[in-house]
């Protein structure tokens, strides 16, 4: 499981109460610009104590990297969300880029996105199944147990935001291992297109020209 656009108060925390009580790790793609908030930070390193890894989601998560023409523009929402993270920072220096509602394409990552990402030995992480627990707080669960039994090793992102839809996450893990399935920090290797800057997956599909 990973949770995007994090960290939010009143919704991280009980993210992370339900992942303790249930003893599974997660990741948690974080958005620079809230970690300059100390309460939000403090809920970034709280996740990182407990084992979670922290990887970085794009400073503001407003235009899909693929879609922004200034180099140095994506240069900035990688590299300062990065500065932001700090030492909470997982070793492989993870980063997921912003799909614009969870599509997958040539508008996720620039050539400027990637040179950025090898020239600093980050590892760009996608996803499998995406839910949309953002749209159906209530019935996101049932989409996310039929797209787990659709492949071996899901990818689920989730969001712990104020939607409501976390309220949920419980009832999610109950399903989850009723259907025998089991949670593991590891990412399926075909989600991982650049790991610590070489490239060890196809980008052309998610590169713009």
């Amino acid at each position: 499981m990973t949770f995007d656009n994090g960290p939010e108060p009143g919704v991280t925390p009980q993210v992370l109460a339900v992942l303790k009580k249930e003893k599974i790790l997660a990741t948690f793609f974080v958005l620079g610009a809230k970690l300059a908030d100390p309460a939000r930070r403090k809920l970034a390193e709280q996740a990182h104590a407990e084992g979670h890894w922290i990887g970085n989601h794009t400073k503001s998560h407003g235009v899909p990297l693929g879609r922004i023409a200034d180099p140095a523009v994506v240069r900035s929402e990688i590299l300062d969300a990065q500065e932001l993270i700090g030492e909470l920072s997982h070793a492989d220096r993870l980063f997921r880029p912003f799909g614009g509602g969870g599509e997958l394409g040539p508008h996720l990552l620039s050539k400027a996105a990637v040179e950025v990402l090898q020239e600093k030995r980050m590892t760009c992480v996608l996803w499998n199944a995406i839910p949309r627990d953002w749209e159906d707080p209530r019935g996101w669960v049932e989409t996310a147990i039929e797209q787990c039994q659709a492949q071996p090793w899901t990818l689920l992102v989730l969001h712990d935001l104020p939607t409501g839809a976390m309220n949920y996450l419980g009832a999610f893990i109950a399903r989850v291992r009723q259907e025998r399935g089991t949670f593991t920090q590891v990412f399926p290797p075909e989600c991982v297109l650049i790991h610590r800057g070489e490239v060890i997956g196809q980008l052309a599909p998610y590169v713009s020209t």
